[in-house]
């Protein structure tokens, strides 16, 4: 009885701790004025670092104020000029980000299809499933009992078959993706020198989303992260715009890849005559079957499989325009909603990029099987003449298929478009590039990203004009938002909450501790909310206080900063003996000046005195992000992660006196805030 009561008290205990820490950035909305009437500068080193970049590293502060603010800031607009071999280093055994889309698809096949294409097709599958109904039907529960055995010793050979064909061919499993990509982006945000160029392809990535838990997308997303966002995203608007537009990436995830406009051809042989019209209803009578069978020279199952491709190409020229990428390229891309387009606009927009698509869009389910096979290359062969694709043209990237393009002139915010062919989205994306809201939309949201949840309208209009006087060029925008007054006015300093990931980030980083980004980091981030290509609207995560500050996100948010400070992620370590003295008070005094530049308000500071003489509550392993097929991210549906296996957490190990007051200032406003 005494335990049960005594755990009762760490309990509550443990939840006074949370609330009296954080209920201060509960109230950000109402409390982001500041007395002073400039900053210091130490807080302009400190807020240039949190918004250029993702925290302080020990150090940082009086290196950048070595080098001038001024100058620092010019360095990052120039992130090409900066050594980056540190971060450089940390990545290279992340082998996807070195490797083509179809090396991809190769190497990390979908496990289950792969089976199948080896097993000629779904054919297998079928077989067993008649058995089990065969069983089912059958009213001895004997018979059933035999079926399902039969069924639990087929889903064993099938696992050990396919353990035996990823030994024999040095294949990967398609969950490694996944935990790769966001590796990728921990390890550079953390060890990287080019900080403002990591914030910015996180500002890109949510801008121009992709969600990894759909379909090929996470095959995808290794060479989208590369060729476009990091490759563009201190260059220019347009050839970001332009790069998103034709990567499959973005075609797979809204659907472009299959638009095709309704007075479209089927490509290829495949014609219109007769056969292919039976074939496509798939009302064959016996006869008609054994005489096509005859015909051709075909057996029982390659019959099926030639009406099932009939079937899909017939469907495929049903299946018409497509307006997702039209609504979404207009709406969160570059003008913004209520700007100005119409709905006859979307659809002018689809079909101008009508024949817009990927060559082998689903080549994860069949390139590791050809391959093994030996057939890839009359594959690619068949590919090319059934869908149109040019000769040479790689699995998983873009072309475009003139048969499937409408040829009609379109007519796109007033102006006519008639260029033909891919230059007829060439010339949409132009118009948009050059409208205004373009300009105030992008405007905006870096002002949001950069400065605060509610920029003035006088902000956001000098930056739109250095947006449209310099054609979209990102660096001279952001220069025209750093050098505004409103980027160091007192009252945006620390008035923004941290998202998730750049919680994470900067608290590695600001206690110094080293990292390889495990899958313990992406179960982490799972449980925060935020793992990179993790939220599956096109909307990307959101960047303002209202959608990260409630109680439960900042629960885990101290329970983040237990499990770092104690030693307790696998992968994660930091030594904080510079932290150590005699009397807890000294190691609060440390703290706040290492973590906080002792930069802290006298109320944080007087709860934080009270706080570290309660105890600390227990940290509970996250669930690390899986599914039933690849154990990829199992996301919740338009929202952020979710999943279902439990990670694995170590001990707590240090001094314990000291983690904790570590960890409690981590979770104070004045670092949850930037």
């Amino acid at each position: 009885m005494m335990k049960q009561i005594s755990g009762r008290i760490v309990r509550i205990t443990a939840s006074s701790i949370i609330f009296a820490m954080l209920a201060p950035v509960l109230a950000l909305a109402a409390d982001v004025k500041s007395e002073r009437k400039s900053l210091t500068e130490d807080q302009k080193a400190i807020h240039v670092l949190n918004r250029l970049g993702f925290g302080a590293r020990p150090g940082d502060v009086a290196k950048v104020k070595e080098i001038g603010l001024q100058k620092y800031i010019d360095l990052q607009l120039n992130a090409a000029a900066i050594d980056d071999s540190v971060a450089e280093n940390k990545v290279k055994n992340l082998e996807i980000f070195n490797m083509t889309t179809a090396e991809v698809f190769a190497k990390y096949p979908n496990p289950g299809a792969l089976l199948r294409q080896l097993e000629g097709g779904r054919q297998a599958i079928a077989d067993a499933q008649r058995r089990k109904e065969s069983a089912a039907m059958n009213g001895d529960k004997m018979a059933e009992d035999d079926g399902k055995k039969m069924s639990e010793d087929e889903q064993k050979e099938r696992r050990d078959k396919l353990q035996a064909l990823y030994r024999e061919y040095d294949l990967k499993p398609a969950n490694q993706l996944v935990p790769q990509i966001a590796a990728n982006r921990v390890l550079r945000a953390v060890y990287s020198e080019r900080q403002l160029q990591e914030v910015m392809v996180d500002f890109w990535q949510n801008h121009f989303n992709v969600f990894s838990g759909k379909n090929a997308v996470r095959w995808y997303i290794p060479s989208y992260e590369r060729d476009v966002l990091r490759k563009n995203a201190l260059g220019n608007f347009k050839d970001l715009l332009v790069g998103t537009a034709q990567h499959p990436a973005m075609l797979f995830f809204l659907d472009n890849f299959e638009s095709v406009s309704p007075n479209a051809q089927p490509a290829g042989n495949q014609g219109n005559g007769r056969l292919q019209q039976q074939l496509r209803s798939g009302n064959l009578s016996p006869q008609v079957r054994e005489r096509i069978k005859e015909r051709q020279g075909l057996t029982d199952e390659q019959l099926d499989q030639r009406i099932k491709r009939a079937q899909n190409i017939g469907q495929r020229a049903k299946r018409g325009i497509n307006e997702n990428y039209a609504r979404e390229l207009m709406e969160l891309h570059t003008m913004g909603v209520d700007s100005g387009y119409s709905q006859k606009d979307i659809v002018e927009v689809a079909r101008a990029f009508t024949g817009w698509t990927i060559a082998d869009a689903r080549g994860y389910r069949r390139v590791a099987a050809s391959m093994i096979q030996g057939n890839e290359e009359q594959r690619l062969a068949r590919l090319e003449r059934q869908a149109g694709v040019p000769d040479g043209t790689q699995s998983g990237t873009f072309y475009f298929n003139e048969k499937w393009h409408d040829n009609d002139a379109k007519m796109v915010l007033g102006q006519k478009v008639e260029e033909g062919g891919v230059k007829d989205g060439l010339k949409v994306l132009d118009i948009l590039v050059k409208s205004p809201a373009t300009a105030k939309f992008i405007a905006r949201k870096l002002a949001v990203k950069f400065v605060s949840d509610n920029p003035s309208d006088a902000l956001v209009g000098r930056v739109a004009a250095a947006f449209s006087k310099s054609n979209g060029d990102i660096k001279t925008t952001l220069k025209a938002l750093f050098t505004d007054k409103e980027f160091f006015a007192a009252e945006n300093y620390r008035a923004k909450i941290k998202t998730p990931f750049e919680l994470a980030v900067s608290a590695i980083r600001t206690i110094g501790a080293e990292t390889t980004a495990s899958p313990a980091v992406l179960a982490m981030l799972n449980k925060l909310g935020e793992v990179p290509y993790g939220y599956q609207a096109p909307t990307g995560y959101p960047d303002t206080a209202e959608d990260w500050v409630n109680t439960g996100a900042l629960l885990e948010r101290l329970n983040f900063a237990v499990a770092l400070a104690s030693n307790q992620i696998p992968g994660t370590r930091v030594d904080l003996k510079r932290f150590e003295a005699a009397e807890k008070s000294g190691i609060l005094d440390k703290t706040i000046a290492g973590v906080l530049d002792n930069d802290i308000s006298a109320s944080s500071r007087a709860t934080l005195l009270k706080q570290v003489e309660q105890p600390l509550p227990d940290v509970k392993a996250p669930a690390e992000p899986a599914d039933p097929d690849m154990a990829a991210p199992n996301m919740t549906v338009g929202q952020r992660g979710s999943g279902n296996r439990q990670a694995r957490l170590l001990k707590p190990s240090g001094n314990p006196e000291v983690f904790k007051v570590v960890s409690l200032v981590l979770g104070t406003p004045e670092f949850q805030r930037q």
